[in-house]
């Protein structure tokens, strides 16, 4: 029993003492890391420095896609690049949004990570971004941080951190991820292109109502002014006509009186007139005796 003891103590020992050396290793490897990084990308930007990782390699493994600072401060903010690819047809299947952010070892006020993750979230809506991905050298001491590419999206949706090493490995994971559902954006995109045909036709469709339904009424009160006009003539033209009716009925009455008119009637009531009258029925018939 103390042989197995001493054996387990002794196999103990020897897998400590190889942990601690693949831990004093690492710790080696990402301080001497650290240094350069810090030395190289301190003296060019860390954003020149992810700007010049990915031209190294946009012919041959990115040629389709965007990848441009965010100039766009609309809204008050902006990241500082957006990387988006498109298919042969135009069909955009993935869009990054990246903030980089690095401070030197002599800065008073460290910052930390999480204090950039709402600005970012909001920028990458704002852009319509699917991604998230601070690239960061804050926090330098972090085991977390340091370990590999960190999911956040518990905090914020599709939202990495990373340090500048996995800048490349971050975009291509996420571009080849994103391929395999191309066929399903795809079909979305066809989808959306239907609905917006039938959008378009039903917005024609409701612009020819609008128009003819104002056509109509405007035409509609035309005619009805017209048939107005046409009333007040026809009313003139029976007040004319009532007119001239008793215009008749009037030359109609003086006819009639004319016809009865006779020295009788003109004589009566005027005895010089009835004696004139007399006298000269009396002379007329003897010049024809």
């Amino acid at each position: 029993m103390k042989a197995e003891q001493k054996l387990i103590e002794t196999s103990l020992r020897d897998s400590h003492a190889t942990e601690l050396k693949s831990k004093n290793e690492q710790i080696a490897y990402y301080k001497d890391l650290k240094a350069k990084l810090s030395t190289k990308i301190l003296g060019e930007s860390l954003e020149q420095h992810c700007e010049i990782e990915f031209h190294k390699i946009r012919a041959t493994a990115f040629s389709r896609a965007y990848f441009e600072k965010d100039n766009d401060a609309r809204n008050g903010s902006k990241g500082d690049y957006i990387f988006r690819e498109s298919d042969e047809s135009g069909t955009e299947f993935v869009s990054i949004m990246f903030e980089m952010k690095n401070e030197g070892d002599e800065t008073a006020i460290k910052k930390r990570n999480e204090d950039f993750f709402k600005e970012l979230d909001k920028d990458r809506t704002e852009k319509k971004c699917e991604y998230a991905v601070l690239v960061s050298l804050l926090e330098s001491e972090s085991e977390l941080y340091n370990t590999g590419i960190v999911d956040v999206s518990h905090r914020y949706p599709k939202m990495y951190v990373i340090r500048p090493q996995f800048f490349i490995p971050m975009v291509t994971l996420l571009r080849n991820a994103a391929l395999n559902s191309l066929s399903y954006k795809q079909e979305l995109a066809h989808v959306r292109e239907q609905n917006i045909d039938i959008a378009n036709f039903e917005n024609e469709l409701e612009e020819f109502r609008s128009g003819f339904a104002r056509n109509y009424d405007l035409a509609s009160r035309r005619f009805k002014t017209a048939i107005e006009e046409i009333d007040k003539t026809i009313d003139h033209l029976q007040k004319t006509k009532d007119a001239l009716l008793g215009s008749e009925n009037n030359l109609r009455l003086a006819n009639n009186k004319a016809d009865d008119l006779s020295i009788k009637k003109l004589t009566r009531g005027n005895p010089t007139m009835a004696a004139k009258f007399t006298q000269l029925k009396t002379e007329q018939s003897d010049h024809f005796d």
